[in-house]
This record gives structure tokens, sequence and C-alpha cells, in this order.
């Protein structure tokens, strides 16, 4: 196969087109440099350039005062339900966690092993098709953190407002980083796996506020330190080059289109798109309520299952990929991230119709 599909996959997701094809051009030999990115030293001034180029076009995108630090790091977004707690809870500390879906539930998980969790507000028992309103939220007042995931991938729900909190907030926004505005006044870290809207796996970008970073414990191991991390500049360790040449890539592609505020009306765009085939007929039933719906994953039921696995199949025949939803959930599922293109999207809605035809 030479010709490229429609990859509605949850993750890695679909990179932008002119991101991969300038991979592909220096991919043998950067230029000027005569090597591969994939062979050059991390400790070369080459690699200082990409590292450096990547946060300052995080910094720019987000508008970063220098309150904050930017960290690339490794172990996924999932690493971090476990440093969070070990880096900010002091011994019988308290935090507040929202569960709003898997992500959710397994940050809560890690962290009950390190302090006193408190869980501020679920959706749980509605199976997660909302996300809480800010009257629902029991925080504690002694709590030493909050935190939220910003986009729920399984379950297709993604907050549209910022909670209000006294204490500081934390996010996990691994499947909505970078799509749209961010005020990061309201928040104290946002951590995020790249795989979704910044570049492959390998890397997780981690934006924390210098005040934060304490001096760990003695028996903290030194790589689940973020002192560690921020003294290095993110280099303690080899860093993960490739990765991290790609999110410089994916960031440069943002600005060039005009910024944060053009990815979200771009992505507002599709996503509406393919709501508007969902809310048009009665074929078709969206899981989550409409004010809690995702920009990024768009998750949807057929009348049958035996429907939904006949959908799976002939729209993975049509070019149209990972639309299955996910097994806890069962379903459709559409992810448009970032580099997912309008006219897929398109596509698929010409799919959907034309199969409600000959099935409805």
């Amino acid at each position: 196969m030479t010709e490229r599909i429609y990859n509605f996959s949850a993750g890695p997701g679909a990179l932008p087109l002119p991101v991969l094809e300038e991979a592909q051009r220096n991919l043998v030999s950067l230029p000027g440099v005569g090597m591969s990115v994939l062979e050059i030293s991390h400790r070369s001034k080459t690699f200082d350039k990409i590292i450096e180029g990547a946060e300052a076009k995080i910094r720019k995108l987000l508008n970063l005062s220098d309150d904050f630090h930017v960290l690339f790091l490794q172990g996924g977004a999932s690493l971090q339900f476990s440093m969070i707690p070990m880096n900010l809870l002091s011994k019988g500390g308290k935090a507040d966690y929202i569960n709003t879906g898997a992500w959710s539930k397994a940050a809560i998980k890690e962290a009950k092993k390190v302090g006193q969790i408190n869980v501020a507000a679920s959706t749980e028992s509605e199976n997660f098709v909302r996300i809480p309103k800010q009257e629902e939220l029991k925080l504690d007042a002694e709590a030493t953190y909050v935190h939220t995931t910003s986009n729920n991938t399984i379950f297709g729900t993604e907050w549209h407002y910022d909670p209000e909190v006294t204490v500081p907030l934390v996010c996990d926004a691994s499947s909505d980083i970078l799509s749209r505005p961010i005020d990061m006044s309201r928040y104290a870290m946002i951590y995020a796996g790249a795989q979704k809207n910044m570049g492959p796996a390998g890397v997780t970008m981690v934006i924390m506020r210098k005040d934060l970073v304490k001096e760990p414990p003695a028996d903290m191991p030194t790589m689940l330190a973020y002192k560690t991390h921020v003294d290095t500049k993110s280099m303690y360790n080899t860093p993960p080059v490739f990765s991290i040449y790609i999110v410089d890539l994916v960031c440069q592609w943002i600005l060039d289109l005009g910024g944060l505020e053009a990815m979200q009306k771009l992505n507002q765009e599709k996503a509406k798109v393919l709501y508007d085939a969902i809310d048009a007929t009665e074929f078709y039933r969206g899981h989550a309520h409409t004010d809690s719906r995702s920009l990024m994953n768009v998750t949807f039921r057929l009348p049958s299952e035996e429907l939904e696995n006949l959908f799976v199949k002939q729209s993975t025949a049509a070019g149209l990929d990972g639309l299955k939803g996910h097994r806890s959930v069962g379903g459709l599922r559409a992810s448009i991230y970032n580099a997912f293109p309008k006219a897929g999207v398109e596509a698929l809605v010409e799919f959907m119709k034309e199969f409600e035809r000959k099935n409805g």
C-alpha cells in the first residue's frame, strides 16, 4: 500500500503531512550535519538547537511566562500518575481528583498509593457521558492540589471550562494539548503524552510552575524527582531525541497555521461536520452529552452491535481506519486530532450516510 488512508486511531494519532514529509527529506542526513536525527548525540549543539526550539515554540503557543518550567520526559502520562503525588504530596498530604474516565481512574489508583485522595466528583455512575459541573465539585480545602483530565479519549468527553479551585490545578492534557488556547494562569501544572497531538510516542511534555519544584526526599528515586530534570534541562539521561525533533516540527506547523486560536477553529469545524451527521438521524447516537462533547474523540453507537461490527469492517475496507470503539465502551470512535484532515471527516460522513441507506 502506497496511498495514505484516513487514520482515526485514538493514539498514536495522525501527524501533519508536511511534518512527515520534512522528516522524511531529512531523515538520512539533517541539513548541515551529515547524520540522521536518529544518530546525533543528545549532547550535541544540533540537539541543543532542537530541544531549545521545541521549548521556545511551546512557550509561544501557550503564552507561557517565566514562572513555568517546560520538561521533556519519558514514561508517558502514566508515569506522571505516580510522579505527581510522589513530588507534590508531603507525608500525610491530601489531594483532590476528579474522575471523568478511564485515565482519571488510573491516575487516582496510583495517587492512592502515595497519599490520601478525595474523589471530588465522578460521573462513573452515568458511564462517563458528561463532565461534572462546577457546583458538583466537592473540593477539600486542605488538598495540596486538584487533578483533572481535560479530554477523555475512551468516552469522548472534554472539559469546556476551567474548574474554579483555590489550590494548584494539575491537568492531564494528553489528548487535547495544543488543540486550543489554554489560560495557563489557571494551572499550576499540565502534562501530556505527545502521541495524540504533538508528535510520536516516546516523549511526555510537563509544564509546571517553578514553585512546585522542591528538594526531593532522600529516598526518592532520582529519575522520579522533577528537580532532577529541571536541574539537567531534561537531559539527566538520554532523552527521546527523534520524538522531540518531531514535536519541534509539529509546533512550527501549528504556528504557521496561525497558532492555537486558528487550530481551535479548524478543530471546531471538523467536529461540527461529524456531530451534525450524528444528530441528523436516529440511526446514529452520540455517547457524550452535547455540552461535554470532545472535539478530539467523537464516540457514537449504532442500533446494534452487529451493525457496529459491520460498520467497522466496511469502513476499514474503504480506507477509514481505527473507528472501532474502546473495548470498555463499544460502539464507534472517530479520533480527529489536530493533524486529521477535514476531508477525512467529510469522507466518513459520506460513508455513514451510505451505510445508513443500506442498513437503516
